[in-house]
């Protein structure tokens, strides 16, 4: 489990629930997130209180998705970037996240989001979609990916297997798609066929699509989605993470306790409770019982509990030397750097074609 909580400090409650539970890592949302050096001091307690190395993540997608925007600057969202063409804009965006991601004491940046930019969900997903051309979010994801790895940051594709047919928020309700396989198949994975050897994380959504499963199942508690078409089809070998069990879009359909244990049946290495320290216990506690009662599902959490360690002891992100706490000259440095960058991303011509070429490639390859 990566695990949410309140709070901007380390208290004895927060020690104690990380004790007991000894989480495979945290994330932060902005109620933990009061200053650069408060939040270094927090991710920098939490490591010390865990036995064990852990994945300190945090949504920063820039635009709507900005953790960081009230404590050091507002960087652009991937819809803007995008929109340049320049392949050395989009690299630089990575770059300029994930330093903002180091210095504040995290290593795990859930983005980029590589949904398509389709009609029916940009009123939900805003700036946080490039383009409803695969290639292109392709040639995006793909570059800002390496923008993060140079920052020593690990990276996640979202929303899987696609949230670009969904006009629904899956905070609040269960989106329904309504698009078939060949659809699905040939566009909203493309990215994810394409670049599965690039993605350190995959995020499955709170997403149904009935023409495919038949009925209304979340992606992230269906056994077809991730075991049969990520690690099946695709061939997808990296950790594969549910998006938040704590969203209405799962919770409407199932308790807390069956989302958790169903979603790791269903093939995920690691589950997200981001909200309530109750769902948190809750979530832990089912998978513990049933562990303990099943000798079947007990050999399933070995087994990826096994794979969590291997990949946190190979990651030299996760291994990285803690970074000095960030001064305020740091940070000053950072909101200039983020300024140039934004003045940079609207200057630009937004032509497409650093991103036109490779994506008529890619479309090439994925229709033959």
């Amino acid at each position: 489990m990566i695990m949410g909580f309140d709070g901007v400090d380390l208290s004895a409650r927060l020690r104690t629930i990380l004790a007991t539970l000894q989480p495979g890592g945290v994330i932060l949302f902005k109620r933990n997130i009061q200053e650069a050096a408060q939040t270094h001091g927090l991710l920098r307690q939490i490591e010390k209180a865990s036995s064990t190395p852990l994945f300190r993540c945090v949504d920063m997608e820039g635009g709507t998705v900005d953790r960081f925007c009230d404590v050091i600057a507002r960087t652009p969202a991937a819809y803007e970037v995008a929109r340049t063409g320049s392949a050395r804009l989009f690299r630089r965006h990575g770059e300029l996240i994930g330093v903002q991601v180091r210095a504040l004491g995290l290593n795990t940046d859930f983005a980029p989001c590589i949904d398509l930019r389709l009609p029916e969900s940009v009123a939900v997903m805003g700036p946080r979609t490039v383009s409803s051309n695969p290639g292109e979010v392709i040639g995006y994801a793909r570059v800002f990916l390496n923008g993060l790895r140079d920052a020593r940051i690990l990276g996640c594709g979202k929303h899987f297997p696609g949230l670009g047919g969904a006009n629904l928020d899956s905070h609040h309700v269960l989106p329904s798609v309504a698009r078939t396989w060949k659809q699905v198949r040939e566009q909203d994975l493309a990215p994810y066929r394409r670049l599965h050897r690039n993605l350190p994380f995959v995020m499955v959504a709170h997403v149904s699509y009935p023409k495919i499963e038949g009925e209304n199942i979340p992606a992230s508690l269906s056994r077809r989605w991730i075991t049969g078409v990520l690690h099946g089809r695709i061939g997808y070998k990296g950790l594969v993470i549910s998006d938040d069990l704590d969203m209405s879009g799962v919770l409407n359909s199932v308790s807390i306790e069956e989302a958790a244990v169903e979603t790791l049946k269903a093939g995920s290495d690691l589950f997200l409770v981001c909200q309530q320290e109750e769902n948190v216990w809750r979530a832990y506690e089912a998978v513990l019982k049933l562990a303990e009662n099943e000798e079947r599902f007990a050999t399933v959490i070995a087994s990826k509990a096994k794979r969590v360690c291997a990949f946190k002891a190979r990651s030299a992100e996760v291994h990285a030397k803690f970074p000095l706490p960030p001064t305020r000259a740091k940070v000053e440095t950072l909101r200039r750097r983020l300024w140039e960058f934004s003045e940079a991303v609207r200057l630009s011509t937004p032509s497409g074609e650093a991103i036109t070429t490779e994506a008529g490639e890619i479309i090439g390859e994925l229709t033959r």
